[in-house]
């Protein structure tokens, strides 16, 4: 398929010196959060953004924007949180804000919220963040049904899958190429929730995916040798994937890193912005090896083009450390008095920043050794001057550094050296990071009239299509000697040094033998050039609206009659704890098996014992997975819809089933609640980053009726592409090769508290790590039961048939008055080697700083 338009590059921007590194490179867009003004903004004082620590003041951002549009690159301002009920109207001020200031696009998480900010101002394009989880042509039009142009895809898509998405729906793509890969599928993480009480959902990652974890396979020690971080990946490096971008028609490719500095954003901006320039030619990359050393040097956990260029479970994840390793430049063969001896495989020179990777015999704790290379030995002397110029790689030297910097007792025989550090490169980057005029120019068509005994004029258009006219005050006069022609105007016009431009086409409509002095020329040149800035740099004019009282008005709450009693759901996902749970006889079982082929005869099982029955779907589908739809349909059984790609699907084809909406649906406030509903769902389990009180509150705001909130379950801490079955119980690639391990194993990862947390894999291959203490409602059951919630769902893992048969049995004792909260608690805490925890539901003591909406009527 012939790509529509030149993709964007877009960069990220964490603050001034970035903002200018990324235009000085090339960027056409960039992307960057904002805080909101003093008083704004969230509970926590944090603004509606995805990297809490960095940002611009709201206050600036009309400054910000005009520069940027005065060198022709696009704004996108990230608002890619979920938003809680208590916030919408601080949202509301907040997206009203960012309109007038005159960003370009807000990428955003929340459905509701996107809605909402298209309806403020319609004329503000929504793009749909990663955080949103599409992977599909069905999740990016349900991300359209709520007023995106534009989504930006998962970073676990291959670049068949990305094609596949782009022949099946005409919204813009945007597309990760380079940067920090999360383990977990962006929107779908919880571990910082889990164990820090701080979201992902919310800007506050806590990067538990960067720790070392231990392997536990059917309860013994699995030996990792060197791979102790199992769920931290390498870094995306899709520049060779390019050209295929391009072709497949992409409309935006994306660097992540608005934690990273400003040599980072110009080397990975310059990069980028002449691969596509190439492929867009049709010539091939110029890249070279340094260039590419350079990009692994400014940061790199490991670079590879990883899912992109398709599954290989044992390269994304590599395992031995989690930070920046920067260029592997050789390997320890031994260890001297005063130094240690390096077997070389790139060049090193004295002031390279060096450290030693012990991942073969020590265990992560502990700092590495390492430091400032002072000098190299070899043969006894010191290498200085000339000689230095002949360290070649496959050399053996002496690497020395100042005193006590490195602990040679450390540094062992086989340890990897990497180079962390590269004083060169500064120099290397100083031309766009410290530009003083603009170094990156786009291209202004230019038309000049001169007719002898007329005013001479001046018309500079940009590529956007805006133009300036610029007439002088006298009369063309006419020429003694040489007149006026195109190659002398050309010289004189094409002069726009000190300007973001350069010259594109010159037409001209040259009357009679026309004469300027070329004083008056460049006069006109110069007045063009600063008119068609101030016309590109002012902002748009745009009709913005507060809708947030309109919105929450037209909200209608279920007119069907909740039931009397409260009834208890349970989600099982084995044979033997289906078995427990029909001798339970909860209200309903729902069925979340690895295997397909085992659901149909368990739907059968659970229908013939009187028991309603539901499957549950992936939480993510894939271009080539999305006729999972047509099989669950088939069961004749209630869905419980995980995947916003499925919900479209389902809706879209009007189908039949009973769907209950799952916490995968980041349903976090009424607006985006009642909007899901709308599509079909009977009720729906709010996201986990909700703590007990909003649920609470966002029951009276939608009716409890239409919530089904867990009241016991683990916490699906990771959901994740890559397989950890695969990486570290074969020597296989993906699922044709590995031998399927999960369905012969029981794994767990146990992290450095001592705890153990499962680990299951889907349909799909995907991989959930679980929290190995279950999360426990009773604390807050009766304040969901005066809400008006009668739909309360318990969830297992590994649970034995006999805990699953005595937590359904502690339930329905408390439901029927046998138990008190506490005693509820007790008994599950009993039921569990690792303990309980309230985990997600813990209301904070300073909960509640900001009003809470008034319930609908």
């Amino acid at each position: 398929m012939a790509a529509v338009r030149k993709p964007e590059v877009m960069s990220p921007v964490g603050g001034e010196a970035q903002l200018r590194a990324a235009v000085e490179a090339g960027a056409d867009a960039v992307f960057f959060g904002v805080n909101p003004a003093r008083g704004e903004g969230r509970a926590d004082g944090a603004g509606f953004h995805a990297r809490a620590k960095v940002g611009f003041e709201l206050e600036a951002l009309p400054d910000i924007m005009g520069g940027l549009h005065a060198r022709g690159v696009l704004g996108f301002v990230t608002f890619n949180v979920l938003v809680f009920d208590r916030e919408l109207r601080q949202a509301e001020r907040q997206l009203m804000a960012l309109a007038e200031a005159g960003v370009d696009a807000l990428i955003v998480q929340d459905h509701g919220v996107a809605r909402l900010a298209h309806e403020i101002c319609p004329d503000l394009p929504i793009h749909g963040s990663t955080q949103m989880s599409i992977t599909s042509a069905e999740g990016a039009e349900l991300a359209r049904r709520f007023g995106a142009s534009r989504v930006v895809l998962g970073r676990e898509l291959s670049l068949r899958d990305i094609e596949r998405i782009k022949n099946a729906t005409d919204i813009e793509l945007e597309t990760f190429v380079h940067g920090a890969l999360c383990v977990s599928y962006s929107g779908q993480c919880f571990s910082s929730e889990a164990w820090g009480g701080r979201s992902a959902n919310r800007g506050q990652c806590a990067q538990a995916c960067r720790l070392p974890y231990e392997l536990f396979v059917d309860g013994e020690h699995r030996d990792l040798g060197d791979a102790r971080y199992l769920l931290s990946p390498g870094d995306l490096y899709a520049l060779h994937q390019v050209p295929d971008l391009v072709r497949i028609g992409v409309d935006c490719l994306k660097i992540e890193g608005r934690y990273k500095d400003a040599e980072f954003v110009a080397l990975t901006t310059a990069a980028y912005r002449r691969a596509v320039d190439e492929a867009w030619a049709g010539l091939p990359l110029s890249v070279t090896a340094q260039e590419e050393r350079d990009l692994e040097q400014v940061y790199s956990r490991g670079l590879g083009p990883h899912f992109m260029a398709g599954t290989n479970h044992q390269t994304v994840v590599r395992g031995r450390a989690p930070r920046h390793r920067g260029v592997r430049v050789g390997t320890v063969r031994g260890v001297t008095e005063r130094g240690v001896l390096v077997e070389l495989s790139e060049v090193v020179k004295p002031g390279d920043g060096l450290v030693f990777d012990p991942a073969n015999w020590r265990a992560p704790e502990g700092r590495e050794e390492g430091g400032f290379l002072y000098g190299l030995w070899q043969d006894g002397r010191q290498l200085e001057g000339a000689a230095l110029d002949d360290v070649r790689a496959g050399g053996l030297y002496e690497l020395r550094f100042g005193r006590g910097a490195v602990d040679g007792r450390r540094v062992r025989e086989g340890d990897p050296v990497w180079r962390t550090q590269d004083p060169t490169l500064a120099a290397r980057v100083k031309p766009l990071v410290e530009a003083a005029d603009p170094l990156h120019t786009r291209p202004v068509d230019a038309h000049f009239v001169g007719h002898v005994g007329q005013p001479p004029a001046l018309t500079l258009t940009d590529g956007q299509g805006r133009s300036v006219t610029v007439t002088l005050p006298e009369p063309l006069s006419e020429a003694r000697n040489r007149a006026l022609d195109e190659a002398g105007l050309r010289e004189q016009l094409g002069k726009l040094g000190g300007t973001p431009y350069h010259l594109g086409t010159l037409s001209t409509d040259l009357q009679g033998a026309g004469f300027l002095p070329v004083s008056a020329l460049n006069a006109l040149r110069r007045e063009a050039a600063a008119a068609l800035t101030d016309a590109r740099a002012a902002a748009p004019e745009r009709t913005v609206t507060p809708r947030l009282d309109d919105a929450l008005a037209a909200l209608t709450r279920p007119q069907a009659p909740a039931p009397a009693q409260v009834r208890l759901h349970a989600l099982v996902r084995t044979p033997e704890q289906l078995d427990a749970a029909l001798a339970a006889r909860p209200d309903s079982v729902t069925l979340d098996y690895l295997e397909l082929y085992g659901l149909k005869p368990s739907v059968e099982r659970v229908r013939a014992a009187g028991i309603p029955v539901r499957v549950a779907s992936p939480r993510i589908l894939k271009p080539t997975e999305q006729n999972l739809q047509k099989f669950l349909e088939s069961l004749d059984a209630g869905i419980l819809v995980r995947s916003g790609g499925l919900l479209e699907g389902l809706h879209e084809a009007g189908t039949t089933a009973e769907l209950t909406g799952d916490f995968s649906l980041n349903a976090a406030n009424v607006l985006t609640t009642r909007a899901l509903l709308d599509l079909g769902l009977t009720r729906l389990t709010p996201t986990f980053d909700l703590n007990a009180q909003q649920i609470t509150e966002l029951a009276g705001l939608v009716g409890g009726a239409a919530l089904e909130p867990v009241a016991y379950g683990h916490l699906p801490v990771f959901h994740t592409e890559h397989c950890v079955f695969c990486r570290f119980l074969s020597s296989g690639t993906d699922y044709t090769n590995c031998g399927h391990p999960c369905e012969s194993h029981r794994v767990a990862l146990r992290d450095e508290r001592g705890r153990a947390h499962p680990v299951m894999a889907d349909v799909g291959c995907r991989n959930t790590v679980f929290e190995g203490r279950p999360q426990v409602a009773a604390a807050h059951l009766r304040d969901w039961q005066a809400a008006g919630i009668r739909d309360l769902r318990v969830e297992f893992v590994h649970e034995t048939p006999e805990q699953v048969r005595e937590v359904i049995a502690a339930h329905r004792a408390y439901l029927q008055g046998d138990l008190t909260a506490a005693q509820l608690q007790a008994a599950l805490d009993d039921q569990v080697d690792q303990g309980i925890t309230e985990g997600s539901l813990f209301v904070p003591n300073d909960f509640g700083l900001l009003d809470a909406l008034p319930i609908l009527s």
